[in-house]
Parts: C-alpha cells; structure tokens; sequence
C-alpha cells in the first residue's frame, strides 16, 4: 500500500506544479456516491468547484481522486492550500483508522495517514455532519452563534456540535451522533414497532427520521411504498394518510430535538440534508417540543441552512480556520 502511495504521489507531482501555501482552503466532502471539492479564499468566496463519481468500494482509487482533484485545482488556481475533508464516519482515537461510515470500504482504513502521503502536507479530517454545523455556524445561517447543533436528516441521520466556532468531536470522536440514540419517550406503539438499525440496535432515531425511516413508516400504516417527495405532495394535496405520517415525523422530530436542547441546550439547530426542505417542520416542531424541553421558556431556534447541500464541503474547508 504505501509502495502504491508513493509511486501516486511521484506521478501527481510530475503533473502538477504549485505556488506556495496561502490563504486559500480547499474543501472535499468524501461521499457515497461523488466526491466535491470547493476552494474558498479567506472571505468564505467561492474560487472553483468540481464533482466526480466516487469510485465504487475501491479505497486506494478513492484517495487516487481526492489526490487527483486537490493537485488539479491547485493548478488552475496556481496556488498551494490547505486541505479539510468531510467524511462519513469518525477517525478512531484509539486506532487512527476511519470507524462508523456507512460507506463501509472507509472502515478500517488509515485515510487520514494516506491522504497526507499522497499530498504531502498536512490533513484535517471531521465528520460529514460536524463539517455541515460548523459552515452553518461560520458564515451560515447561525453566523456568530457560540453554541449550534448541526442536523443531518437524510438517508441516515447525523449531527454535530460547533462552541465558540470550534466543532466538538469528543473524546470517543462521536459527540452529536444523536441518531444513533433511542428514539425518546416512545409510545407504547413505537415500542412494539420500534425498526431494527444497521448499527445493530432497535428503534434508533434514524430509524424513525431519515428518509427511508419515512417512507417505512408510511407503508407500515398503509401497504404502499411512497418516498418522502411524494408523501409531502400528496400530504399538500390534501391526502389523509400522508398528512398523519407527517405529522407522526414532527413528533418524533421534536421529541428527538427536545433531548439534545436539555443536554446541550443550543442557541440554533439548523437542519440539513434532504428532509431539511419540508418548510413546515420550521414552525410545527418548535410548537411541539416545548412539551418535552425542561424548561419554562424554549429560545432556541430551528432553521434551514444558508448553504444546503454545500455545507459539508465548506464546513471541511473551514477546518482550517480553527
């Protein structure tokens, strides 16, 4: 492997000449299924933009591209910048190596250590939700905040903790990975219903709130397989069964977001990934979960994002700015 590290590293310096560092931060946010990389200049400009395909289980041509992608834009800026990758998962403290990414061929594989070969200076790394909370906490839509709670709700469900600018990663490397709690206060009915997760437990809050946990809930109630697209239409459109399951959602939402507000009491949650786009949860979910927060007064602000899908990957280039 590193033999193969080195002989990429060689061939990509022979291709790429560069200037030295300056202020200008690359971003790379290390999906399932594309790898986007975005250049920032000290401001929070955009300077360049691009996505490729992430190559499909096949680890050493994944770093092959991130390589691939930094040393082109470093080119076509004529410019030398720091790096910061937003990626599923978590690096492990105790071993180095990526842990808990649902792309599983991370797993188990020293990325932090390799990209640094590859590159030849040094990378920070944070996962794909820290990275949402602290764009949306830098220049976002909680601009200035000093605590946020960062919310992935999409085909899984992430979060992370940004105080005082800075994202909180933990000692276990872990801290805002609320989705892999049991969903709070259940009802006797959730209890009996209560999904298996792929991380092995029952009726975690992903199970309940992402995008699949939607449309399961749907089909549980009525037979029929709908996405969430199609359940918020025809909820709009005035269908009943579609209405309760959203309605069944902001519950388990405000329920779930209740937990985190009396544990790390944020002044902002911003919402991202696909569900973050159903507007109604910005009004109906502050409405419900005054009920389960232990307080007389609920300040706390639930917002969409300023950047929407873009967050990850600024979020990894604002790595640099701690």
């Amino acid at each position: 492997m590193r033999c193969r590290i080195t002989e990429l590293v060689q061939w990509l310096q022979s291709l790429f000449l560069v200037n030295t560092l300056n202020q200008i931060r690359f971003g790379i946010d290390l999906g399932g299924t594309k790898i986007e990389m975005l250049a920032l200049d000290e401001s929070g400009k955009e300077l360049l933009r691009q996505r490729i395909a992430t190559p499909v289980n096949d680890y050493l041509t994944t770093v092959k591209a991130i390589a691939g992608l930094v040393y082109a834009a470093e080119k076509s800026l004529a410019a030398r910048a720091s790096v910061g990758i937003a990626t599923p998962g978590a690096v492990s403290r105790l071993t180095g190596r990526i842990k808990n990414a649902n792309s599983t061929s991370l797993n188990g594989k020293p990325l932090v250590a390799d990209l640094q070969s590859a590159l030849q200076r040094e990378v920070r790394i944070e996962n794909d939700a820290n990275c949402f909370a602290l764009s949306e906490a830098t220049d976002g839509a909680a601009a200035g905040a000093r605590t946020v709670f960062g919310v992935i709700l999409g085909t899984g469900v992430g979060g992370g903790i940004v105080i005082d600018g800075k994202t909180l990663t933990g000692v276990n490397a872990i801290a805002g990975e609320w989705g892999h709690n049991p969903l709070p206060m259940p009802s006797a009915e959730e209890l009996t219903q209560g999904p298996r997760c792929y991380c092995g437990k029952t009726s975690c809050i992903e199970t309940w709130l992402s995008g699949p946990g939607m449309t399961a809930d749907y089909f549980r109630l009525t037979g029929q397989a709908l996405d969430g697209a199609e359940i918020v239409m025809r909820a709009h459109a005035g269908d009943a069964a579609c209405e309760a399951t959203l309605q069944r959602y902001e519950e388990r939402l405000a329920r779930a977001l209740a937990s985190v507000i009396n544990v790390i009491d944020p002044e902002f949650i911003v919402l991202g990934g696909g569900l973050s786009n159903i507007s109604r949860w910005y009004q109906s979910v502050p409405q419900l979960w005054g009920r389960y927060v232990f307080s007389d007064h609920v300040a706390t602000r639930l917002l969409p994002p300023k950047f929407g899908d873009s967050s990850g990957v600024r979020g990894a280039a604002w790595l640099w700015s701690r």
